[in-house]
């Protein structure tokens, strides 16, 4: 695609080098080589700028000053960040499916499939549930009984999504997530552990995505219920009964106990660990592997285990680390204090 093409689709204007020159590939601004296109979006990158070998790079107004390469075009743009990803978007498109409904997938007569489906080879589709329009559910996967799954949903391989679920639109289940399993929970009597019924479900608002190998218990009586445009890493376990507001981020290997409630905007760093019953507000933000056993404030940024203000739990860090000199000078003043008692 030309430079000039690749401005108009991505709203930038264009400033020097060549823009007749063809784009093939996107890449990042310290590796990027000519017929490709780059970004700077962060002045920390700057210095990268004036020996690159880039054909086009994304830029802000604000960041460009310097010296800048003579066959470099630079496109113009309120936000890099986007256009660029606009841009990765139309120089690597995705494989088109060829779609169809496998003659080797098991299809329940009951279930319902909407208009442009795709389902592969071995995946299977339980009684009465409702595949909605463009979905596609590649090989392997399973779909129980009564679910419902939205419009342009993406099931990947061997994804299990469990009875009674509901699923929006534009739904993405990676590959080895499992949706509505059992929760954790046991009542210990007479020696042994009996296991509590879970009969509630999962239900999965618009624009969810869920990472590969995550896990989200159905509710014990109730639902467990994901707000719309909520990410959720790869490895991360979301017990029964939890509340995810809208637009919530939780990174990879974190762990939410049952009944918790996660507001919108919130954000749980890696190896979060969180208690049962717990409250997150509102845009707070849980730093990588801290642990949560009481509510966060809406808006407030925690760190460590037990969790606390991250500014506090730095202060106490670095107290920390002067310990070592610190026991140096009390036993030095231990020693001159027996001295003068002496």
């Amino acid at each position: 695609m030309q430079i000039t093409e690749l401005a108009r689709l991505c709203d930038a204007q264009i400033q020097g080098g060549n823009a007749d020159i063809d784009i093939q590939s996107a890449a990042d601004i310290m590796s990027a080589q000519a017929q490709q296109v780059t970004v700077l979006s962060d002045g920390k990158y700057k210095k990268y700028l004036k020996d690159s070998q880039a054909a086009a790079c994304f830029i802000a107004e604000a960041l460009i000053d310097g010296e800048i390469p003579e066959q470099l075009t630079l496109l113009v743009c309120k936000d890099p960040e986007i256009s660029f990803l606009n841009a990765v978007k139309l120089l690597h498109p995705e494989p088109q499916l060829i779609r169809s409904i496998s003659s080797q997938a098991a299809i329940e007569a009951s279930a319902k499939i909407g208009n442009d489906v795709h389902i592969a080879a071995f995946a299977s589709i339980g009684q009465h549930s409702v595949i909605g329009d463009g979905s596609t559910i590649h090989a392997g996967a399973r779909i129980g009984n009564n679910v419902q799954l939205g419009k342009n949903c993406l099931i990947h391989p061997n994804a299990v999504i469990y009875d009674n679920s509901i699923l929006g639109d534009n739904v993405i289940i990676h590959a080895g997530a499992i949706i509505a399993a059992d929760g954790f929970g046991y009542k210990f009597r007479n020696n042994q552990h009996i296991k509590v019924p879970h009969v509630g479900n999962v239900e999965i608002a618009d624009n969810v995505e869920i990472g590969a190998n995550t896990c989200i218990d159905r509710g014990a009586l109730g639902a467990t219920k994901i707000g719309a445009g909520s990410k959720i890493d790869n490895l991360v376990q979301l017990g029964h009964n939890n509340v995810v507001g809208r637009n919530v981020i939780i990174c990879g290997q974190s762990g939410i106990s049952g009944s918790c409630t996660i507001e919108d905007g919130a954000i749980l760093a890696g190896s979060s660990g969180v208690a049962d019953h717990v409250k997150i507000g509102t845009r707070a933000v849980v730093m990588a592997r801290s642990g949560i056993s009481q509510d966060v404030a809406a808006g407030t940024q925690v760190f460590g285990s037990p969790a606390k203000d991250r500014k506090v739990a730095w202060k106490e860090l670095a107290a920390l680390s002067k310990l070592p000199e610190l026991l140096q000078k009390f036993k030095k003043l231990e020693s001159r204090v027996e001295d003068l008692e002496k």
